[in-house]
């Protein structure tokens, strides 16, 4: 299946660009998110007379998110957790966790930016946490664990 992008897709293409993709991807995922169009002769003149409009909404979409990331830039996030004494969590601190903890600060992160390579965190300390604000804009955050007294 052929489509053409409307913003950018990180592993896939540019703005404009069209690519072949698996079907049951783009009339899944990439159709029903706007964020690909099929490539027909139609929805290519479609794109060509949105292209100004597209490209400025992908500019806003990149500075907003690379404002975000200033604002979030060496960050650190307190998480209290009910632990052991060896330190090891009963239960895990997830994204959600991370996601409340921020918004006590002020800071606005989701769920779905935060990166937790080795899955939840089960151990206290210190940890820092990938956050993907956009396909161009990531940053770290520091999420320090602590033992939450009983």
């Amino acid at each position: 299946m052929q489509v053409i992008l409307l913003e950018k897709v990180k592993n896939l293409g540019d703005l404009g660009d069209v690519v072949k993709v698996a079907p049951g991807y783009g009339r899944n995922f990439l159709l029903p998110k706007g964020i690909a169009l099929s490539a027909t002769e139609g929805n290519r003149k479609v794109f060509e007379e949105r292209k100004a409009e597209l490209v400025k909404k992908s500019q806003d979409s990149l500075n907003a998110a690379k404002l975000r990331a200033e604002k979030l830039a060496g960050k650190t996030i307190k998480v209290k957790a009910l632990a052991s004494d060896e330190g090891k969590l009963y239960g895990s601190v997830g994204p959600a966790e991370i996601v409340r903890a921020a918004e006590l600060l002020g800071l606005s992160v989701e769920k779905s930016e935060l990166d937790l390579v080795d899955g939840p965190i089960r151990q206290t300390g210190s940890y820092d946490i990938a956050v993907r604000l956009h396909s161009e804009v990531e940053t770290s955050l520091t999420v320090v664990v602590e033992e939450e007294k009983a």
